[in-house]
């Protein structure tokens, strides 16, 4: 044998050693199965089912036959939120809305009951689990809303209160019904979990809504509906004005007549007592008091312009030319009075 020969030889045999060290390497990988704690592992040998891990303690390493002989399927075991768009149902009372809801499932995992291999069988994958159930939900929602009016739906019993924790909504109800019926699974009462492995963690309304083509209407209605009864709370609250205001100005008029009639009282009083003390002083000297009042009706009436026509017997008139009657008098007491005055009056 030659070299040219032996080379040949040579570089096939290295050839076929790294084929079978590769082969070795991906047929030692294809064994080994990695469970992780988000994940439900079935081992297929041969197309029928070996091994499965879904419990806790089955987390971390194993083995299988190497691929094409074993193989692994692997599926999600956290809680899956499926939110389908919202679908237009009409209410019993024929009204159309759009109602969107949420479901939040899983696959069982429930120790004796192995649900991950009835899901594996009745459904296969998470997109079937989702087409299954929107289908379910759709026929479950379109039931439950038809049995109810629209009034009833949207019913509370204070808007202006907030959600009770001691009673629960018509929404709440309804969401309940809904969660209790796709867990029922068929009208035989076959259970969803047994049935199709899935577990049902919660199922609600989320959201109910008007179509885009009625929502400007009932936005219009709603705002007249919010109007009247802002007209009705306005009224009430000028009906209430009212009657304060009213309730006010009679108190005002009441207030006002009786210090009126106090003052009027003060002022009788007042008048009466100076009335006593004036005619205590007239009393005293009642030729001092009309003397008084003779020469106040003088300095009221007299000055440089005035021209005063009195008769004879007037008592103003007997002032100017007598005097004052104490003086007179006073003077008629004393000797040689009356001549001097009689003089006096010669003169002028």
């Amino acid at each position: 044998m030659t070299n040219e020969d032996s080379q040949p030889q040579s570089w096939l045999r290295r050839f076929g050693l790294v084929v079978l060290i590769t082969l070795l390497v991906l047929a030692t990988m294809s064994s080994i199965v990695q469970v992780d704690e988000t994940e439900l592992v079935l081992v297929e040998r041969l197309g029928h089912i070996a091994a499965v891990y879904d419990r806790p303690e089955d987390r971390g390493l194993h083995f299988k036959w190497p691929w094409p002989i074993g193989a692994a399927r692997r599926f999600d075991a956290r809680v899956q939120l499926f939110d389908p768009p919202g679908r237009e149902i009409f209410t019993r009372d024929k009204k159309n809305i759009t109602v969107e809801t949420f479901i939040c499932w899983r696959i069982g995992q429930r120790e004796s009951k192995q649900s991950v291999v009835t899901f594996f069988r009745s459904l296969g994958s998470h997109e079937a689990a989702a087409a299954r159930l929107e289908s379910r939900l759709r026929s479950i929602v379109a039931t439950r809303v038809g049995q109810l009016e629209l009034s009833n739906l949207l019913r509370v019993d204070d808007p202006e209160a907030g959600p009770s924790d001691l009673k629960a909504g018509v929404l709440e109800d309804l969401s309940r019904e809904i969660r209790e019926q796709l867990q029922q699974g068929r009208a035989d009462g076959e259970p969803l979990l047994e049935r199709l492995g899935i577990e049902i963690v919660d199922a609600r309304i989320k959201r109910i809504n008007f179509p885009l083509g009625n929502q400007q209407a009932v936005f219009e209605r709603m705002k007249s509906e919010r109007q009247k009864i802002a007209d009705r709370y306005r009224s009430a609250g000028l009906a209430e004005s009212t009657v304060i205001r009213s309730h006010a100005d009679r108190q005002s008029a009441e207030l006002i007549a009786k210090a009126d009639a106090d003052a009027e009282r003060i002022r009788g009083e007042a008048e009466a007592e100076s009335t006593a003390i004036l005619n205590q002083a007239h009393a005293a000297d009642p030729e001092f008091y009309r003397t008084m009042r003779t020469l106040d009706a003088y300095r009221t009436i007299l000055n440089d312009k005035t021209t005063l026509v009195l008769s004879a017997s007037s008592s103003m008139l007997k002032m100017l030319t007598e005097g004052v009657p104490g003086e007179v008098k006073a003077n008629e007491t004393k000797p040689g009075a009356a001549v001097g005055q009689s003089d006096k009056q010669n003169e002028k």
